[in-house]
């Protein structure tokens, strides 16, 4: 039996600190009614100060070896375990980085309480849709995520766009939860349990006259999920709910909410498709080639910088799904795939963050606007040239290594997944491609000139974030062992499925 969570646990002590900050900050607001800036300045500072001690948390236990290493699935609701650990690690670092960055972006703005109240809300979410073992957990967690993203997606009340971008994503992510509970209910009547453990271990020996239902739940899982994740075909609400929400707001639902999706994801999707005994992996590699070159072409045609962002996103939820497919024949596999989503989550946050501190100087998304950035934003624009690099994944940037070890580990799956390699091979394809109008967007910063060239106050706040992005990509792109070994600490064990899985795992 695993260790049962307690209230001492890590879940449960960020859950607190972050819920009793969250309400707190709007309670305070209640008897503040002056204008001014003073009230944001205020509230971001509480509200980054609540994050910063949930990450020391979070890595005071895992450094004082005082989490369980990586499990599939545990008893109770809740599992203090290296793969929440992990995942808390990096929805945590965006949150910090939106907050932060928040600062420059909500200046002037009304209802600065509201709006990091419901950040810290979120991120509770996101946290434990990570530790999750049990389905109704689970649900609660994504709701909870998922519900105040919606108010921050349409917080620009006065702005149509937000307003539009707030509906879809509001109605996709109703779909979405419909989705879950459908499967989550269609689980419970077959196994008679919500824990993700006992569900799964009574799958294995599902009677055959149940498993179309099985697989029905699974595909219910894939499809809920994926629409967070922003696998393609349930893809179509994310460009539009991106570029309307606040481009802080983006960033949070880029690098954040889609990370909390593939935390589910593995946690069931994953180990429930090898526990029905069935051969999905070449199914998530053709859906991983779809995504990653769908996102990609969306890209290219793209004028607006947050919406080229969220076409990007896309494209590198193809490139995490590599690892996802080849699980049953290498943890080199999802070490990958774990390794580019924390990398991913300080990339993606530095793109949209740099897009931010442009709208905020500029007042404009345009990419036109972008033209000669480089002398008029210069530690913004080489930021977002260092981001854009590291997600095309040039060497020595962090994103290099996570990708050459998702594809490393096609190319090595080929013995036993004669796929393996041509799955590669539309990655390093997909990856030259999305170069293509990363370096569009670097030729408008650096090589073309604007109508004004004069220099503009870059936002100090988000400068300071950017910065803080770039040692982190440059830093972990030099030495990117402590990063990976996390990674692969944080691989849960799968060997539970070896009969069931179709291929030979490693352990």
């Amino acid at each position: 039996m695993e260790k049962m969570v307690d209230l001492l646990s890590t879940p449960i002590l960020v859950t607190i600190i972050l819920g009793v900050v969250g309400l707190a900050i709007p309670a305070i607001d209640a008897g503040r009614r002056e204008k001014g800036t003073n009230r944001n300045k205020i509230y971001s500072a509480i509200a980054f100060g609540a994050l910063i001690v949930s990450l020391g948390i979070v890595f005071f236990r895992v450094f004082t070896g005082e989490v369980l290493p990586a499990v599939a699935f545990a008893e109770g609701v809740l599992v203090d375990d290296m793969f929440g650990s992990f995942f808390a690690v990096a929805l945590l670092l965006v949150s910090l980085m939106i907050t932060a960055s928040s600062w420059n972006y909500m200046k002037g703005r009304s209802n600065p309480a509201a709006y990091y109240s419901l950040i810290l809300l979120s991120t509770i979410g996101m946290v434990l849709i990570a530790y999750s073992t049990d389905l109704v957990m689970l649900l609660v967690a994504w709701e909870l995520m998922s519900l105040p993203t919606y108010a921050l997606a349409g917080f620009s009340k006065r702005d149509p766009i937000s307003n539009e971008a707030a509906i879809k994503y509001f109605m996709f992510g109703a779909l979405s939860s419909a989705l879950i509970v459908f499967a989550i209910g269609l689980v419970y009547g077959m196994t008679g349990t919500t824990n993700i453990g006992d569900s799964i271990r009574a799958m294995t020996n599902l009677d055959p006259t149940l498993m179309p239902v099985g697989l029905l739940a699974v595909v219910l899982f894939i499809a809920g999920f994926g629409f967070k994740m922003g696998l393609v075909p349930f893809h179509m609400w994310l460009p539009d709910a991106y570029e309307g929400s606040p481009t802080t707001i983006g960033g949070l639902l880029a690098a954040g909410t889609k990370k909390a999706g593939f935390a589910a994801a593995l946690r069931v999707v994953v180990l429930g498709m090898f526990a029905l005994n069935a051969d999905w992996t070449l199914t998530l590699a053709i859906l991983a080639v779809f995504t990653m070159t769908i996102g990609n072409l969306g890209a290219i045609m793209q004028r607006s910088v947050p919406r080229m962002l969220a076409y990007s996103s896309i494209a590198q939820a193809g490139y995490i799904m590599i690892g996802i497919a080849l699980a049953p024949y290498s943890d080199q596999a999802l070490s990958g795939s774990l390794f580019h989503i924390i990398n991913h989550a300080v990339m993606k946050s530095a793109g949209f963050i740099a897009a931010a501190a442009v709208a905020v100087a500029l007042a404009s998304y345009s990419l036109e606007k972008y033209r000669g950035l480089g002398r008029r934003m210069p530690i913004t624009a080489i930021t977002l040239s260092i981001a854009l690099l590291a997600l095309a994944g040039v060497p020595p940037l962090n994103g290099f290594w996570s990708k050459l070890m998702l594809f490393g580990a096609a190319i090595n799956a080929g013995p036993v997944a004669e796929w393996g390699p041509w799955l590669a091979i539309a990655g390093v394809l997909n990856s030259a491609l999305s170069l293509g109008y990363y370096a569009w967007i670097m030729r408008k910063m650096y090589m073309e000139e604007g109508p004004d060239m004069s220099k503009v106050k870059e936002p100090k706040a988000m400068v300071a974030v950017l910065v803080f992005a770039v040692v982190f990509m440059v830093g972990f792109g030099i030495w990117h062992a402590p990063l990976i070994d996390f990674a692969s600490q944080a691989v849960p064990d799968l060997s539970f499925v070896s009969n069931a899985a179709p291929g030979p795992l490693s352990r």
